[in-house]
């Protein structure tokens, strides 16, 4: 939850965690039945400062700024990539228009991520199975922790990965990102039973490419 940021001031995190413990306390045991729909802003509702919501860090045009309930996407990031790892369907998911962080630390494919706006973008997800799931999500010690459980054991695994990932250099000078998210999925003995297309990328690089580990410019 907290990343050395140039000229980003480490207050705007300390907000940042205190806005996600607000809104995961709004979530956390969360129980989403067949044919209900989970939303991250009915659940959470408007952040304000009268609700305890403080200037956190907002991402605007490829910068920071303070906003008041600044933060929360990483909530919804974690949400929608604990989501593709189960038979739940994402109904609303908004991508993130500017790529910000180079792949140094990047432990997830870029572009497996959420963002959320209120009240008008969203993160929705919808269980068209036959089970209860329910959502565990806390803040920890130095992260952001969470599980989707459900009440039978699932009869399958997920692997998430990119390809068709490729650098353009556009017209205006500049760079944008892009690639395709897909999820592998295997039976308990781990046969491969299907392949399925997620999403696509294209985000504006804020950030000097780097021309090393399997990275194409065009």
């Amino acid at each position: 939850m907290y990343r050395s940021l140039r000229n980003v001031d480490m207050w705007l995190q300390e907000n940042k965690v205190t806005n996600l413990k607000l809104a995961t306390a709004k979530i956390n045991g969360l129980v989403l039945k067949p044919g209900e729909t989970f939303s991250i802003w009915r659940l959470v509702g408007k952040p304000t400062k009268a609700k305890g919501f403080s200037e956190g860090m907002v991402l605007n045009n490829g910068s920071f700024i303070p906003g008041v309930g600044g933060g929360l996407c990483q909530l919804s990031n974690l949400i929608y990539w604990m989501t593709l790892h189960t038979p739940l369907q994402v109904t609303e998911r908004w991508r993130h228009t500017h790529d910000v962080f180079p792949d140094a630390n990047r432990t997830q494919p870029f572009g497996s991520g959420a963002t959320v706006v209120y009240n008008y973008i969203d993160l929705q997800i919808k269980n068209e199975t036959q089970h209860s799931y329910q959502l565990l999500i806390k803040v920890g010690e130095s992260d952001l922790e969470g599980d989707w459980r459900c009440e039978q054991p699932l009869p399958q695994k997920y692997e998430v990965y990119e390809s068709d990932h490729l650098i353009t250099q556009e017209w205006w000078g500049g760079y944008m990102r892009h690639n395709v998210i897909r999820r592998k999925m295997f039976d308990l003995d781990n046969n491969q039973i299907g392949d399925d297309f997620i999403t696509e990328n294209h985000a504006i690089m804020m950030y000097e490419p780097m021309l090393a580990g399997g990275m194409e410019v065009l």
